[in-house]
């Protein structure tokens, strides 16, 4: 059960609820810290960055949580002044992610004055099926003891800005450190992630039209399992107690088509929290026409654009200022209000009937139940034995349960994998997909076979044709409530 888990947690992290890419890399190795400055907008084959030519790039490399060393770049403008802000850039979700993801938002911060270290995530002790914020965390209190050091920078003027999955780990940086001067949120999250998770691909489903049992069940049901299964990370985390202990100064962003992160659910857990532990020196704004990175869409969030939201940098530039001045805003809440459709829900753990045991269960029982009968045919025939006469129902029962088992895992993988695109559901019918229509018929059709192979089970007078009949009877039995459990009975 556990290679099946790996399987289906991979497809569904793949689809990058958190803000990123989840493509694994090789662990980061130490090397001696190198400065180059250079122009243009891409990533050398050594690591170091080139950058327009109105910025510097210098590279820099610090211990991150257990000793792991990393390497980052610091941009700065090529006259910068002395006794400068500086931020540190926290990666969304991702293995290894290269530094050069968040070099367009280096760039547009350090244009309005800033100095910015963005570094390569780690790989060590981060995958698909394993992370700890927590280390993440002291990953980045490393990088802001660094910048604090960089020659012309404020070491009291160092703050640390993290976009989603980063909005997770930022704040819990800034709780154990006195040295960061301020906290900047992009696309941050409220809830626990398995919750958001479920919402963001489930959003994107219903962006594109899904409507019934397929984004309603199949969908968080199928995220309950991987948690239950020990392979999603840090499925219950919870960021309020965190977020309440936060005391610097907090800016908040959000794009108003923002498909990962609920966005109008999350800013008032935000503001509670904060308020709770007495911090009332935050800044909240939504851009029209971005997404979840507060990147330009044109579609609603569902494509994103390289350009940042207008006056999103401004805004980072200005606000910084204020900060590092004296002048933090106080409970600031502007901008258009965001579009969200629906409510998160709540996603429990998952009880034991319904556990990845269980489930792994089932699966077995199905293979041998639904899959044994025509194996057993395939052998009399090969021994050329004669054989009792095929029963039409059994038949149905045996392809029937094997087709929505095997292709209704397969099709809700492919749709979460694609994360819930406008194209990933294929041809629908009253807002449902038709591939999940037709699996849904064939689970009718099944349970209908299961009576009817039962009625002829009960006269059958031949031993071992009771025995398949049997075996096939007891997996069409138990695949009642396992297809109303995965919504392959229900609308």
């Amino acid at each position: 059960m556990r290679t099946i888990l790996v399987i289906l947690a991979a497809a569904l992290l793949a689809a990058g609820p958190s803000g990123g890419s989840l493509a694994l890399a090789s662990s980061i190795s130490p090397s001696a810290a190198t400065t180059s400055s250079a122009s243009g907008s891409t990533a050398r084959l050594d690591g170091a960055l080139d950058v327009p030519d109105d910025l510097t790039a210098t590279e820099v490399s610090f211990r991150g949580s257990a000793g792991l060393v990393m390497h980052g770049s610091v941009i700065s403008p090529v006259r910068a002044r002395s006794g400068r802000a500086g931020v540190v850039l926290v990666h969304g979700a991702g293995a290894g992610t290269k530094r050069d993801k968040l070099l367009g938002e280096a760039v547009a911060f350090a244009r309005q004055g800033l100095s910015v270290l963005i570094y390569d995530k780690r790989s060590e002790g981060y995958s698909l099926f394993q992370r700890s914020y927590s280390q993440l965390a002291d990953d980045a209190l490393g990088a802001v003891e660094t910048l604090r050091r960089q020659p012309g920078i404020d070491p009291a003027k160092v703050g640390i800005w993290g976009l989603s999955e980063g909005g997770w780990v930022a704040p819990l940086a800034a709780s154990r450190s006195g040295n960061i001067a301020f906290v900047i949120l992009v696309g941050a999250n409220a809830l626990h992630p398995l919750r958001q998770q479920t919402w963001a691909v489930a959003a994107g489903l219903r962006k594109a039209g899904v409507r019934g049992s397929f984004v309603d069940r199949a969908e968080p049901t199928l995220y309950r399992v991987i948690a239950d299964g020990g392979m999603f990370p840090e499925p219950y985390y919870d960021p309020e107690p965190v977020i309440a202990s936060v005391r610097q100064p907090v800016l908040g962003i959000w794009g108003v088509h923002d498909l990962l992160t609920p966005p109008r659910e999350t800013p008032p857990i935000f503001a509670r929290a904060l308020e709770q532990g007495g911090n009332r020196r935050y800044t909240f704004r939504f851009f029209a026409d971005a997404d979840h990175a507060a990147h330009r869409t044109p579609d609603g969030g569902v494509t994103r654009l390289p350009e940042l939201a207008p006056g999103y940098a401004e805004l980072v530039g200005g606000w910084v200022g204020a900060v590092t001045s004296g002048r933090a805003p106080v409970a600031q809440v502007t901008g258009p209000a965001p579009v969200q459709a629906e409510n998160t829900v709540g996603v429990p753990p998952a009880e034991w009937w319904e556990s990845a045991g269980v489930q792994a269960a089932a699966l077995v029982l199905f293979l041998v139940a639904f899959g044994g009968y025509p194996v057993v045919a395939l052998v009399r025939r090969m021994r050329r034995r004669g054989g009792v006469p095929a029963v039409k129902a059994a038949r149905l029962v045996s392809a029937g349960g094997l087709v929505v088992v095997v292709g209704g895992f397969a099709y809700l993988f492919y749709a979460i994998m694609t994360g819930g695109k406008l194209s990933s559901p294929g041809p629908m019918v009253a807002d449902r997909p038709l591939v999940w229509l037709a699996l849904q018929a064939l689970a009718v059709a099944t349970v209908v076979g299961t009576v009817l192979t039962c009625v002829r089970w009960r006269r059958s007078a031949a031993p071992g044709e009771r025995v398949r009949l049997g075996l096939l009877v007891a997996g069409g039995v138990v695949f009642v409530p396992w297809a109303l459990y995965w919504g392959l009975l229900l609308p």
